[in-house]
């Protein structure tokens, strides 16, 4: 298979796993590293996600519209605006000071993504199983304590395997929000967090990619965005009606399918 048909495949990948909270970095990269496939400084798995940041932006356009329009006369907006901005704050501490140790260490170890790909997905069937105190129904009534709190969640999802959506979900039902709310939140926590994930992972590679390495990345972002319309577009609705349970059980059978494979040279 050409790297082209690759990069399209994983973008199509990244695209269907990004807001869902499986790992979409995990599943990237497991699938790379099983096609043979090698990225310049593990770039094009970061930079990709872009790509499916864009399909949030196109579907959620109009509520964004109101949202900052309203800000300088709607505390509720304005409030809002912060608890994404705070949540978001965590993220750029940690990704700026463990940059290189994620790329270099983390990306790299194919058995820690499985592993945790497996207990991600039996924490998801606990959760999802707990009757939780839902106090919050609306993502625009997170308080902004709560909203760093989740911040810190998302944090996890720095080890690949973990699921930056799985986190913050996780993290924001434990603290009173409903399903739903929860995975809006993380739709919306998602922009800041992955555009500057591509700013700064674009900015550290900037020397090292080459035309090649571009037209790679343009692909998988174009497919990333495609089939994350598709996702975005139906999520919500599907968790309103299914929970989170079929979620953990793909990790746990991608996990232990990954690690058998692992076990048997692959």
């Amino acid at each position: 298979m050409s790297d082209t048909l690759v990069a399209a495949a994983l973008g199509l990948l990244e695209g269907l796993t990004e807001f869902i909270p499986v790992s979409s970095t995990g599943h990237v990269l497991l699938a790379g590293h099983f096609l043979g496939f090698e990225s310049t400084g593990k770039a094009f798995e970061v930079v990709i996600q872009l790509g499916a940041i864009l399909a949030i932006l196109g579907v959620y356009a109009k509520r964004l519209f109101e949202i900052f329009t309203s800000a300088p006369r709607d505390p509720v907006a304005r409030r809002f605006i912060g608890a994404v901005l705070l949540a978001f704050a965590p993220a750029v501490v940690i990704g700026v000071l463990a940059h290189d140790f994620i790329k270099t260490v983390l990306f790299e170890t194919p058995t820690l993504i499985a592993v945790m790909l497996v207990l991600g997905g039996v924490i998801l069937l606990i959760v999802d199983k707990m009757r939780l105190n839902v106090r919050i129904e609306e993502p625009t009534a997170i308080p902004l304590g709560t909203a760093l709190k989740i911040g810190l969640f998302q944090c996890l999802a720095m080890v690949p395997g973990v699921s930056r959506s799985g986190a913050t979900i996780v993290g924001a039902m434990m603290m009173g929000v409903s399903k739903r709310a929860a995975a809006e939140f993380s739709f919306f926590l998602s922009m800041p967090t992955m555009a500057g994930a591509f700013a700064y992972d674009l900015y550290k590679n900037r020397d090292i990619l080459s035309a090649a390495d571009l037209n790679l990345i343009g692909v998988g972002f174009v497919t990333a965005f495609i089939a994350a319309i598709f996702v975005v577009r139906g999520l919500l609705g599907f968790v309103s009606r299914h929970g989170y349970a079929p979620f953990g059980w793909w990790r746990i059978i991608v996990g232990v399918v990954v690690l058998v494979a692992i076990g048997m040279g692959y």
